[in-house]
């Protein structure tokens, strides 16, 4: 079957850009305290909204919403109804917190934003620019109109340029899907239907995932496109998306700290193959599944190879339960460890990864990542990683190891094996080194969408009292 054309010019940048020209960066997120006027920023806002066309080398801006920020745009709870329960519901709710392990000192009630009891978060603005002085004068210029327009700066975070590493030392970004249908050509394992990423193309499944179709009276000016699966009805979803954010602070002295314990007297070597274990990667990014024994910066961006289909069903070169392994199965896990079926499974859950560093990488100030991610099924995607392969303990018949790099490991999953003969090994009373500062679930409108939400309760009505579709 052939791949639907992509609406490049209505889908917001980072679906098909991490922006790798623009090194500065800033998030910023706003609360609006009146929503006619907030609609008047977001309508001059959506002007300069940076669309997928072509990567950017000069600045970029990208605009994304919550739930509440939709309801205070003047969006009809009908319409709201259409979007998905997890972004409705948000990434606080009790039973949520457990499933992505934001429990203890990441529990929401300890949360800088995001949490209960925080100021509403409405909008969510990702400025770039190609150094730091562009991104001064980006945000100089956006904040001056945000605050003409009454938006409240909940809080702003500028990104720190460590040169395609994160904090702990690793490259980073290396395996990414390619979104089927942009001129970007991978290999199969990572080329996936445009409908994981992007709302109104048919996704893995051959399905339309959910979406708010709204009736036809509720966009008299048809700013919106056209159901694609041919209902007629204004599609409020099409070329938009849903983006996570979370603030994660990063343990790095703890980290290399529990490394260099473990390994004890044999040394810097096996601390850095300790930490490689854990992560599945060396420090360059060379994958142990290609370079088990040393570091080989030859190997950096490789991403050329599966697990099971290259004798590794037993994690003998990469572990099983490995931070990269269990983000990015491959092939290794049922139906058929090694077939394409398995490849197939992973798809299903694959994400975008959009996310920067920040803080100084030395001294005492918090340091962490702003994670970023961009899927179409919050649930499916984002959720089920974190849950069923990140957090869980039993991961591919495992027994008491959850990610050894950014789990909670306590009162479960506390323990990292590195499988080997004749005898394995196991490393218990892993700390946790990743703690969770914030977060939240956001729309990321295409550009017709964004115009429409800027005229959503003034003189246009999107009111809806429709159901969504597709699955």
């Amino acid at each position: 079957m052939t791949a639907p054309a992509l609406d490049l010019a209505d889908v917001q940048g980072p679906v098909t850009f991490g922006y790798r020209d623009l090194p500065a960066a800033r998030v910023v997120l706003l609360r609006a305290a009146d929503g006619a006027a907030a609609r008047t920023w977001l309508a001059t806002l959506a002007g300069e909204v940076t669309n997928a066309t072509a990567n950017p080398t000069g600045t970029a801006v990208n605009v994304a919403l919550t739930a509440a920020g939709l309801t205070a745009l003047g969006l009809p709870a009908g319409a709201l109804a259409m979007f998905s329960d997890e972004f409705r519901s948000g990434m606080t709710e009790s039973h949520r917190r457990l499933m992505l392990g934001d429990v203890d000192e990441s529990a929401p009630e300890r949360w800088a934003w995001g949490g209960p009891g925080a100021p509403p978060v409405h909008a969510l603005l990702l400025l770039y620019a190609a150094d730091a002085a562009g991104l001064a004068d980006l945000v100089d210029r956006q904040s001056a109109a945000w605050r003409r327009h009454g938006l409240d700066e909940v809080l702003s975070v500028a990104s720190v340029d460590l040169g395609g590493k994160e904090h702990f030392g690793f490259h980073d970004g290396v395996s990414q899907p390619v979104v089927e249908g942009l001129p970007k050509v991978g290999r199969p394992d990572d080329t996936v239907k445009a409908g994981e990423f992007l709302l109104g193309y048919p996704n893995e499944y051959g399905l339309y995932t959910g979406r708010p179709l709204l009736d036809a009276a509720a966009d008299p000016g048809r700013l919106l496109p056209s159901d694609p699966a041919g209902s007629g009805r204004p599609d409020l979803g099409r070329n938009g998306t849903y983006l996570v954010l979370r603030q994660i602070a990063q343990d790095v002295p703890g980290f290399w700290a529990f490394c260099e314990r473990t390994a004890g007297a044999a040394g810097d070597a096996a601390r850095t193959r300790l930490a490689a274990r854990m992560v599945g990667r060396w420090p360059s990014g060379a994958p142990l599944e290609l370079a088990p024994d040393a570091d080989d910066p030859a190997l950096a961006d490789e991403n050329d190879f599966r697990y099971a289909a290259a004798a590794d069903a037993a994690g003998l070169r990469c572990p099983i339960g490995a931070h990269v392994r269990r983000a990015n199965p491959r092939d290794s896990l049922d139906p058929r460890p090694g077939s394409d079926a398995s490849v197939a499974l992973t798809r299903r859950h694959r994400i975008i990864r959009r996310g920067r560093a920040y803080g100084a990488p030395d001294g005492p100030g918090e340091r962490g990542l702003l994670f970023m991610c961009v899927c179409a099924n919050i649930s499916r995607q984002f959720e089920f990683i974190q849950h069923t392969w990140v957090n869980n303990p039993k991961f591919a018949g495992l027994y008491d190891d959850a990610d050894p790099l950014i789990a909670n490991h306590q009162p479960y999953g506390g323990t990292f094996t590195v499988q080997g003969l004749p005898v394995r090994r196991r490393f218990e009373g892993l700390p946790r080194f990743v703690t969770t500062r914030g977060g939240a679930y956001f729309f990321l409108p295409g550009l017709r969408g964004l115009r429409y939400l800027a005229g959503a309760a003034g003189g246009t009505n999107p009111g809806n009292t429709s159901s969504p579709v597709g699955s």
